[in-house]
């Protein structure tokens, strides 16, 4: 099994962690910008640590950092840091299922991204294989007791701000993994770390700026709750050292592909410990991810 498979799906359980404890840190009334300053702010810290204690048992030396480094670093952190924000907008949202089934697009998303700036591209069985996990997606995600018109179910504020969060991470993603690839020594996890260690000490500077200047006084309150905060972070690190190693490793495309495997563990979890009732349509898109993730590990 390549190396890039195990590191993704691991990527998956720590964002699915992620996310729920983004959710609760919303619930004790951050703001959506503290929220997301939040899975910075205690992470950065961490993956620094990491890199130079990984750079140092590894004997290896913190590659140098080119200039075109910064264009893809930047922008990618730029853009998670709009794609977070419209995620965590989107848990005040009564229709939220729906927001985060758009917000799966990305994998389409990345597809387009990575041909556009990586001339990267994906053959047609993968293409196919993602095409299917699309499918499995929108029937394990989509609401079974939504009502109305579709249309109003397509076009409204939650499915625009996952549609809108799909694109800035496919955006994120290829530009992480062009940055990865721009350094010019160290395996795929100094790479990746070195990647990381820039990007969210970026992420964390621009937020704590944003801030300062537009919510005086939630700084403050994000380090009030900072049980749940460092929680959030340490998630936020795991997941975001896997992400990107699995980026300097493989193809956007396909890590995001697999990395849907996230919503066959919500699944479970809803189902198994919380015993909350599953529907057909549910079960029916379980089916047809596993067999679209199943295809995409045995046919790429």
């Amino acid at each position: 099994m390549d190396t890039w498979i195990p590191i993704t799906i691991l990527a998956a359980v720590a964002q699915t962690a992620r996310f729920g404890l983004q959710k609760q840190l919303k619930a004790t009334r951050l703001s959506t910008a503290g929220t997301t300053f939040a899975r910075f702010v205690y992470s950065a810290p961490l993956v620094a640590l990491i890199m130079l204690g990984y750079g140092t048992a590894s004997t290896q030396a913190i590659p140098a950092i080119p200039t075109h480094f910064w264009a893809y670093a930047l922008t990618g952190g730029t853009a998670q840091i709009l794609a977070t924000m419209c995620v965590v907008a989107l848990f005040a949202h009564r229709n939220f299922a729906v927001g985060i089934s758009f917000k799966k697009t990305e994998v389409i998303m990345s597809v387009i991204v990575g041909m556009i700036v990586l001339r990267e591209g994906v053959s047609w069985t993968g293409f196919a294989a993602i095409l299917l996990g699309l499918l499995g997606v929108l029937l394990l995600s989509d609401p079974p007791a939504a009502t109305g018109p579709w249309h109003r179910r397509i076009f409204n504020r939650a499915a625009g701000l996952g549609v809108l969060s799909g694109l800035l991470f496919a955006i994120s993603a290829v530009g992480y993994r062009g940055a990865a690839l721009s350094l010019s020594h160290g395996d795929a996890l100094l790479r990746a770390l070195t990647t990381l260690a820039c990007v969210t000490a970026f992420q964390t500077l621009a937020m704590a700026a944003y801030m300062a200047w537009r919510e005086r006084g939630e700084i403050g309150r994000v380090f009030a709750v900072w049980r749940v905060g460092l929680l959030v972070g340490i998630s936020s690190m795991i997941g975001s050292i896997c992400w990107f190693t699995a980026f300097a490793l493989q193809t956007v495309a396909y890590v995001k592909a697999l990395g849907q495997v996230e919503l066959i563990f919500s699944f479970l979890v809803s189902a198994l410990i919380f015993k909350e009732k599953t529907t057909a349509r549910e079960y029916q898109g379980v089916v047809v991810l596993c067999v679209a993730i199943i295809a995409l590990i045995v046919f790429i």
